[in-house]
């Protein structure tokens, strides 16, 4: 088939796999999805299934706006939340390309003002997490308030450094906002503007774009959040933090069509710009961490997967490509307390089950006393006395409110009459375990991380 035809078969195509499935021929996707949203309280949703470059599902599901009962289809448009971060990824690999900046520049050489402490850290360690820069939160940053660039800037180099560039992963929004920020000082260009032209508009990506409140932005959906279980609109932040670097993008499934199409090509960049993109970030112990520039790099069932997902002002995203397998699956939703990955985990495994996570066994317990000091933290966390001291690597914003939250959801249940040892493995210098944790009213799955210096590195509670 000629270039010039596929976009005509495609739209033919996209019409008929966004029609109503017939009641007579029930598609076992349709209903997991449809299951899965009552479970989670979804009110809209798209999906977008491609393997091996064909499209066979895109479509959307619920509503796109509760209030004007909107459905939702694979043209509605969302907000990306993190899902973002691979894009700019790509622009920034376009400058690198250029020679405009180069992955081993010191920040400093765009960002003359950084600290003097901040001078060892590069732009591969921007990329990758590794600049021991702390993400921003709630407590140093004002939502409402419409900064400018270089007031962010100014606000991200008041932060303290967590560790020394290299050393360690811990996600950071800040680095990803430094981003955009190094881009306008190597190109001379808003960064969106130059995703537009260098990403966006190359591989038809026909949507997507910088978010904009005062734009007319048809198909856009509504971002919605629960409140004691009751659906509200999302809260409204300023404009200006809205358009930053580390995940601010508008997009529908059919861009995110168009951006798979465009990886499994290697378009807009060189192949070996593609293979560093891919690439696990290898920490100065020499361990590799498996992040690469804006892409977890793990592995389902055994098979390796690039995923990454996104939630911000009542939108959650996830996109993962099984690569071995040559599937993408996309899911993009408008709750934020939605959990997408469990959609796409669920629809890869209908559509291939070898690629179904397995449920998780016990397994011999070697380390009794890390297992007692998990029941000693999830006491201390029920009775809201963890020592920030004890969580010294845990991400910027764990104090107060994950924290809190944890008190809230364990002050009841009492102690815990067993706790199950499920996983545990290496993720780059940390040990981390995995538990499956028997209380009277439930049982909690808990992951625990220990970096190198016995300190508290993760710590996740999640309710089944």
């Amino acid at each position: 088939m000629n270039q010039s035809a596929c976009p005509v078969a495609a739209a033919l195509l996209l019409a008929l796999w966004a029609a109503p499935v017939r009641a007579d021929t029930p598609d076992p996707v349709d209903e997991f999805v449809r299951a899965e949203m009552e479970r989670q309280k979804v009110p809209g949703l798209a999906v977008a299934i491609v393997k091996k470059g064909e499209v066979i599902k895109a479509r959307g599901y619920g509503y796109a706006n509760v209030e004007h009962r909107v459905p939702a289809g694979p043209e509605t448009i969302f907000q990306s939340g993190s899902l973002g971060k691979m894009f700019t990824a790509a622009v920034v690999m376009t400058l690198v390309e250029d020679g405009a900046l180069a992955l081993e520049d010191s920040i400093a050489r765009h960002l003359p003002e950084a600290p003097e402490g901040w001078r060892p850290i590069t732009a591969r360690h921007l990329l990758t997490h590794t600049s021991g820069i702390p993400d921003y939160t709630t407590e140093n940053l004002d939502y409402r308030r419409d900064y400018t660039e270089e007031q962010l800037t100014r606000l991200a180099f008041g932060l303290t450094l967590e560790f020394p560039a290299g050393s360690r992963f811990s996600y950071s929004n800040t680095g990803y906002l430094l981003l955009g920020v190094i881009v306008r000082k190597a190109s001379g260009r808003f960064y969106g503007d130059l995703l537009q032209e260098r990403v966006f508009a190359p591989l038809g990506m026909k949507t997507a774009r910088v978010i904009s409140e005062e734009d007319i932005v048809p198909n856009r959906a509504a971002g919605y959040r629960l409140v004691n279980d009751e659906l509200k609109n999302q809260e409204w932040v300023a404009p200006r933090i809205n358009t930053t670097a580390d995940g601010s993008l508008y997009f529908s499934v059919l861009d995110l069509i168009a951006w798979d199409r465009g990886l499994r090509s290697r378009a807009i960049l060189k192949s070996e710009s593609w293979e560093r993109v891919f690439e696990p970030v290898r920490l100065q112990s020499g361990r590799t961490y498996p992040y690469g520039f804006g892409w977890n790099l793990e592995e389902v069932a055994g098979r390796k997967v690039q995923r990454h997902g996104g939630a911000w002002q009542g939108f959650r995203a996830y996109l993962a490509r099984y690569v071995g397998d040559d599937l993408t699956v996309v899911v993009l939703a408008n709750l934020a307390q939605a959990e997408p990955e469990k959609f796409v985990d669920g629809i890869a495994a209908i559509l291939d089950s070898d690629l179904r996570k397995p449920d998780p066994t016990p397994i011999r317990d070697r380390e009794p006393a890390v297992t007692a000091r998990l029941k000693r933290l999830l006491a201390e966390a029920g009775a809201g006395r963890l020592s920030p001291d004890e969580f010294a690597h845990v991400r910027a914003g764990f104090f107060p409110e994950v924290a809190r939250g944890y008190e809230d959801l364990l002050r009841d249940l009492g102690a815990p009459r067993r706790a199950v040892l499920i996983e545990r493995r290496e993720l780059g210098d940390d040990r981390v375990y995995g538990y499956r944790v028997i209380y009277r009213k439930g049982i909690l799955h808990v992951r625990l991380g220990l970096a190198p210096d016995d300190k508290v590195s993760l710590f996740e509670i999640e309710s089944k």
